[in-house]
């Protein structure tokens, strides 16, 4: 019964995380189209465009709000990805090969066939550069938007489309780090990977100060990435998987060691009044530090983050990329080669690559369904994996160079998120279970 309640407890919070951090991003995107397509859109502009420098000693570093939001806040989102996947392959849904290969297996369909139908619509030039923007799925978005369900889905579905996202992000990850790099400075990227050693040694000597890992990822890691030319999200997956997932005590000694503190705190007597006695504040302490050990940095941290890379960093890009000034015509717009390979890649594309994949893997029985899940369910998820929003724009920001190009990319990936969403939930209504859990 105890589990059963803590089940749905969990349940009921992640919903409500996850529908939430997709309405803050609804509103930040309403916010940037209307601010972008009204007369002060200069404003927008401008805003954007504002310097802020960072400096110690004689050591400064100037760039303009947008860049500091695309390549400082996101780092932490990527951050937040790599220790979820770092949770997942440890303890999650991909520590066993039967449990990860459904997910993975239509994760690498979901980002291949779209690249691929992409590629064929633009097969030269720099327009051919972007075929990594429709890989990519928003977990917010998707999630947000699969959450507004509540227990009508199975909460399986869920976890089938949280790791999906993540091995998907991951990937987008891959593609920034071997794709979408210039200029590349080995002296920085050496100084890079130096400084990722320090973590690593960190990790193996036992050290477990969050501090630790923030000032060598930020100040080392992410630095000398910024500088060798190296997208500097990278950092951010390479700083989480450096971070130890392992507890410091046991949950057998844990529980002993919580026994006896309880026993002992009720041995002391309390001080007239509210007041506990300055042993019981002791005991208190003991407790604490006893707790922590229980704990592994790697979720503490994770914990910390999801509100603010849910509530702030993520609808800050959303409203720093997704002010796109509509001006000429839309329709030739979307009928652009660009957009349309974002188009039929974000709707089309995903929804054949996981599927197929997916009925591969079980055809061959190589895997099998989650749990209280159907294939029709799968069909509304696989749509839904097409919201491609986030990760999109930003792919976007790093494929071209042309301004055109970039906002007919901004253009095809909104409209194209948005068709994508909708199919995705007209699916999952008609199959919904009003079986609660």
């Amino acid at each position: 019964m105890i589990k059963r309640a803590l089940h749905n407890s969990v349940w009921n919070i992640t919903n409500k995380v996850f529908s939430n951090t997709g309405i803050v991003l609804l509103v930040a995107v309403i916010i940037a189209m209307l601010w972008a397509n009204s007369p002060w859109q200069n404003t927008y502009q401008n805003i954007l465009n504002t310097t802020i420098s960072f400096s110690i000693g004689n050591f400064q570093l100037t760039e303009p709000l947008l860049l500091w939001i695309n390549d400082a806040l996101m780092a932490l989102f990527f951050l937040q990805v790599g220790l979820e996947l770092k949770r997942e392959i440890l303890g999650g849904k991909l520590s066993t090969p039967q449990n990860a290969i459904l997910p993975i297996g239509a994760a690498i369909g979901g980002m291949v066939f779209p690249a691929l139908i992409y590629f064929i619509l633009n097969t030269g030039g720099e327009a051919s550069q972007g075929w990594g923007i429709p890989m990519a799925t928003d977990i917010a978005f998707s999630l947000g938007v699969l959450a507004l369900f509540g227990k009508r889905l199975p909460i399986a579905l869920r976890v089938f489309l949280v790791t999906l996202a993540v091995v998907d992000d991951l990937g987008g990850v891959l593609v920034i780090a071997l794709f979408y790099t210039s200029g590349i400075s080995t002296m920085d990227l050496f100084h890079a990977f130096l400084f990722f050693g320090l973590l690593i040694i960190g990790n193996y000597a036992g050290v477990r100060k969050t501090w630790f890992y923030a000032t060598i990822g930020i100040g080392g890691v992410w630095l000398a990435f910024f500088f060798s030319g190296v997208h500097p999200t990278i950092a951010g997956i390479l700083t989480a998987l450096a971070i130890p997932g392992r507890v410091k005590i046991n949950e057998a000694t844990f529980l002993k060691r919580l026994s006896a503190l309880h026993k002992k705190f009720n041995k002391e007597k309390p001080v007239k009044g509210s007041l506990i006695s300055h042993s019981q504040l002791e005991i208190l302490e003991e407790i604490k530090v006893t707790s922590s050990e229980a704990e592994t940095p790697l979720q503490k941290l994770e914990n910390a983050l999801n509100p603010f890379v849910n509530f702030i960093v993520l609808p800050l890009f959303a409203f720093a990329n997704a002010g796109i000034h509509l001006h000429g015509k839309v329709l030739e717009v979307l009928t652009h080669p660009i957009s349309l390979g974002i188009g039929f890649g974000l709707i089309l594309g995903k929804f054949i690559g996981i599927v197929l994949f997916s009925r591969i893997l079980v055809a061959f029985k190589l895997a099998k369904l989650p749990e209280a899940v159907n294939w029709n369910q799968v069909y509304g998820v696989a749509f839904l994996a097409g919201i491609g929003f986030t990760m999109s724009l930003f792919i976007n920001e790093l494929a071209f160079t042309n301004e055109e190009f970039i906002y007919t990319a901004k253009v095809g990936i909104l409209f194209s998120s948005l068709i994508a969403g909708i199919i995705g939930s007209l699916i999952l209504i008609k199959n919904q279970t009003l079986k609660t859990i």
